[in-house]
């Protein structure tokens, strides 16, 4: 696939701007703060309908006017295909595929595939649990579009049964709180120990109906499983690509493994299997057993949104031990590995989006990530400075100047 012009109208700091390019490699030249991870930003976008870097689309457009607007152009082995989606500050926003509106928007996903890679992807190793979620979540949407509803049915549920246990935790500690009061009062009332008269503490059982918990119980097992079948197969997919790259990019003196730390304590054997019902099982299992100290917290403290991926390098936690150096690698190795599982599973090469990241990898991995990209995958990279990139790869890249919003040839 080959992004051929990209349309940007009130988006971010670009009021109106469109850029055509062609050339498989585009440098976005420019220093900080004038644009560059913002066009990368709008690719993004396109691709899964989600931002990395914030949550609301009104983050999203240029000051304070009403709607932004992204359009793009992009060549497929199909033919040719017009992807165009406008956000709204105080409303929902819409999508046209070849001028159509979409409904759905699983219709929208997946018609572009991106894999990103910028500097904060560099915290995937050592940075908490949610990072790599949402990291394994934007590939399995990708590959697996109807995903996204399953997550987004997961989440839905997952608030509402939050919001049921808040709620049962407030009534208990009002109830607490009222009652204790009231033998505070009688106390003081009959000072004398034999005359002091307590009324009954309410016990630490939940007022929430039994039943109504129990509804909601069986659906995030039900979501939930799904979430966790689906993630554990692409892990499963991706293991041996990552674990190639990165013998290639170690010399072949280390070895990379990658786990999914599930929640519910599943074993491997029983996913594997894809075996939903046993996962579901397992997962009510696991609800019972913490059942108490959900209540005392009014939180929800099982199911994939506690889940982690556990990266060990020669059988050692790359989270606490790896060396920065053995970071890069690692995630190095992961963004190859995902360029190469897109391209066999959709049949096409993604685009790549390397956001200011070479300034962050030493020459040896610069130069494994440039010959990898070679003219197999379209790639836009932010810059400073060219010096990262010799002369020979440089004459075959259109060099675009960012500038306060304002794109030109440099």
């Amino acid at each position: 696939m080959y992004l051929k012009t990209l349309h940007l109208r009130q988006f971010r700091n670009y009021f109106d701007q469109k850029v055509t390019f062609d050339a498989p490699k585009t440098i976005l030249l420019g220093n900080n703060a004038q644009g560059k991870s913002n066009l990368l930003e709008a690719v993004e976008l396109l691709s899964t309908l989600k931002s990395h870097r914030v949550s609301r689309d009104r983050d999203l457009i240029l000051d304070s006017k009403p709607i932004a607007q992204i359009d793009a152009t992009l060549e497929r082995q199909t033919g040719a295909i017009d992807l165009s989606l406008t956000l709204r500050s105080g409303a929902r926003r819409s999508l046209k595929l070849n001028g159509e509106p979409l409904r759905r928007h699983l219709d929208f996903l997946s018609v572009l595939n991106v894999v990103q890679f910028s500097c904060l992807d560099l915290d995937l190793v050592r940075g908490g649990p949610e990072g790599r979620r949402n990291w394994i979540d934007r590939l399995v949407i990708q590959l697996e579009p109807i995903y996204a509803h399953i997550l987004q049915q997961y989440n839905q549920i997952l608030r509402q049964r939050n919001a049921l246990l808040k709620r049962s935790k407030a009534i208990r500690q009002a109830e607490f709180s009222e009652n204790f009061d009231k033998n505070r009062f009688l106390q003081l009332e009959n000072p004398e120990p034999e005359n002091i008269q307590y009324s009954p503490i309410p016990n630490s059982q939940s007022p929430i109906s039994t039943s109504e918990l129990a509804l909601w119980d069986a659906q995030l097992a039900t979501a939930g499983a799904r979430v966790i079948r689906r993630r554990d197969r692409i892990l499963e997919r991706l293991m041996p690509l990552a674990r190639n790259w990165h013998r290639s990019i170690s010399g072949s003196a280390e070895v990379l493994d990658v786990k999914y730390d599930a929640n519910i304590e599943v074993s491997s054997e029983l996913i594997g299997k894809d075996n939903l019902e046993g996962v579901r099982q397992a997962f009510l299992e696991k609800i019972q057993k913490r059942a108490i100290a959900e209540q005392f917290q009014g939180t929800t403290l099982v199911g994939p949104h506690r889940d982690d991926i556990i990266f060990t390098i020669n059988n050692t936690p790359a989270r606490q031990y790896a060396s920065q150096g053995q970071q890069r690698t690692l995630v190095l190795a992961l963004k190859l590995a995902e360029l190469q599982l897109i391209e066999e599973v959709v049949g096409e090469a993604p685009l790549l989006l390397l956001d200011d990241v070479l300034a962050e990898l030493d020459l040896n991995r610069q130069n494994q990530l440039l010959e990898t990209i070679q003219e197999r995958f379209q790639t836009l990279i932010t810059t400073t400075h060219l010096g990262a990139f010799d002369s020979q790869w440089l004459r075959q890249t259109q060099i675009l100047s960012v500038a306060s919003g304002q794109i030109d040839r440099f």
